[in-house]
């Protein structure tokens, strides 16, 4: 690994009190690569991600972004970002355009690049036509690629999505995919993503990282895990077995977290879930 890498992770270790989020965690990803960190609720996921976007501190370990520290240079690290967390970040009582144009002033966007920008960044996820209407009449799927162009207005090298279609019905989630696809075809722009949708990791990532209990569990292409895995137990395993297996017994608990979690989100989102 190199300071090339779009994000380089060594050691990184994060603690709540006792109970240590992330232990250990090492991963690099590619420029230009869709990246997955998949694991049950729990797994340290969002908080690696968190430590990445500079949101908490890196206590122990190295965290790089282009070859930026994130310790050292938050600021370098934060123009190259683009996040898209889960809660809920677009404010009903703007509208799409105003929504936008908010993050490229929160980006430092130059004043004549602002309008050019925020136009690019609607038509890119599709909501030209709705860019000035208020977002409170957006249903879920459209929120959530408004949310989409807000992290693309400041152009960054490195997208990073929390769980960006959870929530959402199979067709708005294949669009907001869609469009993440065709501004990285158009842009080379890196991705890193946490789902908890097997199918979209499988078609979607280049390679995924399997998380539990804070560390790194398995490594490389969906179509890797899956031969691996097919190569120890035999069948055609999928990559939810590929899941299960890194996961163990404790993904009867994770699911039951999930509906705890869900109901979270549903509060947190409530624009979205109160029009979707």
């Amino acid at each position: 690994m190199t300071t090339d890498d779009a994000v380089r992770c060594a050691g990184l270790v994060y603690a709540f009190g006792t109970h240590r989020a992330v232990d250990g965690v090492d991963l690099s990803v590619a420029p230009g690569e869709v990246f997955g960190l998949l694991g049950p609720n729990g797994a340290g996921k969002t908080t690696t991600i968190r430590a990445i976007t500079t949101l908490l501190p890196v206590a122990s370990g190295m965290v790089r972004v282009f070859g930026h520290d994130v310790s050292k240079d938050k600021m370098a690290v934060r123009r190259l970002l683009g996040y898209v967390p889960q809660a809920l970040s677009a404010d009903a009582g703007l509208t799409g355009r105003e929504n936008v144009s908010l993050f490229a002033r929160v980006f430092d966007v130059p004043r004549r690049e602002r309008g050019p920008r925020v136009a690019a960044a609607l038509a890119a996820v599709g909501l030209t036509e709705a860019a000035d209407r208020l977002a409170k009449t957006y249903s879920g799927g459209m929120v959530r690629r408004l949310e989409l162009a807000q992290a693309l207005v400041n152009a960054p090298r490195l997208l990073v999505l929390d769980e960006p279609t959870i929530g959402l019905d199979p067709i708005a989630r294949t669009e907001v995919w869609e469009h993440i696809g065709a501004v990285r075809a158009a842009t080379g722009m890196t991705v890193l993503v946490t789902t908890h949708y097997m199918d979209e990791a499988d078609q979607y990532c280049d390679r995924v990282a399997l998380m539990h209990r804070g560390q790194i569990r398995g490594m490389g292409t969906p179509r890797q895990l899956k031969d691996d895995l097919a190569a120890a137990q035999g069948g055609s395993p999928g990559l939810e077995d590929v899941f299960r297996h890194f996961a163990g017994r404790d993904l009867d608990d994770a699911h039951e977290d999930q509906k705890e979690r869900f109901s979270d989100v549903r509060r947190t989102r409530r624009t979205a879930s109160r029009l979707g």
